[in-house]
């Protein structure tokens, strides 16, 4: 359905009020239940407030700047810090701790008791589904600073100033709630972007696979799968453009509606597009895509190191805005410092801070750019926060790492590199778990590049040794290719001619930097909080 959740917000919100962060400062705005929890529709418009800016758009967007495929250049957006291993206590970056719809949802649990429902079944799911964004918000703030206070609601400010639950403990709290939601919520959404079994089931997949909690992670991608409901879009760029909303590969996206409850995207082109540039892919995203005929770059005869960007997975040309191509009516150059016209080249990297500093500019969400009709402060950008690749890929790295190579892995794998026509998954060459299991790293990495999953997958994955790749791939400098564009060569993929590298910044990831500082703010306002190792 087309109906968009938000059009309620601005009624919602009136209900609401204001909710600040619980645990920072008890809010004095609670609501009275002996006038607002008397029908049906309360318990749904209050839910309607339980999803606003329960995923920030943007935010789950810019996690891949935290990692080696992307870059955040401006300092005050909170990510650069993430990304270069400088982040403290006191500056900790963007923060994802918060309780605000934490709240939002305890309050629903508890006052949708005080409702006479005439239909049991709408009540199970307005509550499975506050339970999914409940668990959502535990899920994010536990994985990415450990254990945080379980909280219930407080009588006052004093009783707010919780200890920290273990990470076990959280856990299993979140685990306990996602799975209450599955068995009471309906199979398929009342709208799009509402809560359905498949979002509540991608929850348990992501968060289990997450955790290493492999067999739960599979049983819960397979359930998906067994929904008959989600199928791969054959078109991989579709999903990430403002036509392709409904398609029939995203589980769930981030809802916004042009003019009522909008999203910028001025934040992803580069600078002679209007845009700043505040988020963009690196040079060693582009070196793991594997070339067209199925073999790295290091393998593959096929590889020109002068002409990287030829002869690639298309999954590359559809995510990344390379220099070279046609684009906007010309070709798309981010290496010359002067244009053919002998005019300075606004995209050159050092040209101006709205210039893409890795040369490269997500395609995703971005192309084609005419979509936004030269808007990029007020669009209906949906972001996919969940998708039915997501649970084949997690089917092949589950499988493999609890049984090792299986057909089950193996078609996997090839549903979703056969998709965008990659040839299928050499049975002799990639025959061991450990073989596959690099396969599967690099498929995953490339298939969601661009959409946020990066720094959690190479904080999660760890080396023979048991050190985390983030260790390895975060240490050392990040670099931008360097070279020229020849503007009468007629092969897009060949009109860049690279001759070396360039440094952007030196980049560091030690060990405590798996967990984020909880910020310093944040701890003054509940001294019971201990800060996390190393900050």
């Amino acid at each position: 359905m087309r109906k968009n959740i938000f059009i309620y917000i601005s009624a919602v919100l009136m209900l609401c009020c204001s909710c600040s962060d619980f645990l920072d400062t008890y809010p004095y705005d609670a609501l009275s239940p002996a006038t607002t929890w008397k029908t049906e529709d309360d318990a749904e418009k209050f839910l309607i407030g339980c999803y606003d800016g329960w995923i920030w758009g943007e935010g789950f967007l810019y996690w891949d700047c935290a990692s080696d495929i992307g870059f955040s250049y401006h300092t005050h957006e909170g990510w650069r810090v993430i990304g270069d291993g400088t982040l403290t206590a006191a500056n900790p970056g963007s923060s994802s701790y918060s309780y605000t719809r934490i709240r939002r949802c305890l309050t629903l649990l508890e006052n949708i008791e005080l409702i006479p429902f005439t239909d049991e079944k709408r009540k199970k799911d307005i509550i499975a589904q506050a339970r999914v964004i409940l668990a959502y918000d535990y899920f994010k703030m536990n994985f990415w600073y450990g254990g945080v206070p379980v909280i219930s609601l407080f009588k006052d400010a004093e009783e707010a100033k919780a200890p920290r639950n273990t990470e076990a403990e959280v856990k299993d709290y979140i685990y306990k709630e996602i799975d209450a939601a599955v068995a009471d919520i309906n199979d398929r959404p009342a709208a799009r972007g509402r809560i359905a079994k498949g979002a509540a089931l991608a929850l348990k997949m992501r968060s289990a696979l997450y955790w290493g909690d492999n067999q739960r992670a599979l049983d819960a991608a397979k359930a998906i799968k067994a929904l008959g409901i989600y199928k791969l879009d054959p078109n991989y760029a579709n999903m990430f453009t403002l036509a392709g909303v409904d398609s029939e590969e995203i589980i769930l996206s981030v809802q916004h509606l042009k003019n009522l409850k909008d999203e910028w995207m001025v934040t992803l082109p580069n600078n002679a597009d209007g845009g700043w540039s505040s988020m963009t892919p690196s040079q060693n995203l582009v070196d793991m895509y594997e070339m067209n005929d199925g073999l790295t770059k290091e393998e593959s005869s096929a590889y020109d190191p002068a002409h990287p960007y030829k002869n690639r997975d298309p999954r590359m040309a559809m995510t990344v805005l390379y220099p070279g191509q046609d684009w906007q009516s010309s070709i798309l150059n981010t290496l010359d410092e002067v244009l053919p016209n002998g005019s300075k080249n606004p995209n050159f990297p050092t040209a101006a801070d709205n210039a893409s500093k890795t040369g490269l500019t997500w395609s995703k969400y971005v192309a084609p750019l005419e979509q936004y009709e030269n808007d990029f402060y007020s669009t209906s950008l949906c972001q996919v926060v969940f998708r039915y690749a997501e649970a084949l890929l997690t089917i092949a790295e589950t499988s493999n790492e609890l049984s090792g190579p299986s057909d089950e892995v193996y078609e996997a794998l090839d549903e979703v590199r056969q998709r965008v026509g990659m040839p299928a998954v050499d049975r002799a060459k990639y025959n061991s778990k450990e073989t596959l299991r690099e396969l599967i790293r690099r498929e995953r990495s490339v298939e969601f590049a661009g959409e946020g999953h990066r720094r959690a997958d190479i904080v999660r994955w760890k080396d023979a040794s048991g050190k985390m790749i983030a260790e390895t791939v975060m240490n050392g400098p990040l670099n931008r290719v360097v070279g020229t564009i020849n503007y009468a060569e007629p092969d897009p993929y060949s009109r860049a001619t690279i001759t070396g590298v360039e440094k952007i910044e030196d980049r560091k990831f030690a060990s405590h930097n798996r967990y984020l500082p909880i910020p310093q703010t944040t701890i003054d306002k509940n001294p019971q909080l201990k800060q996390n190792d190393g900050y």
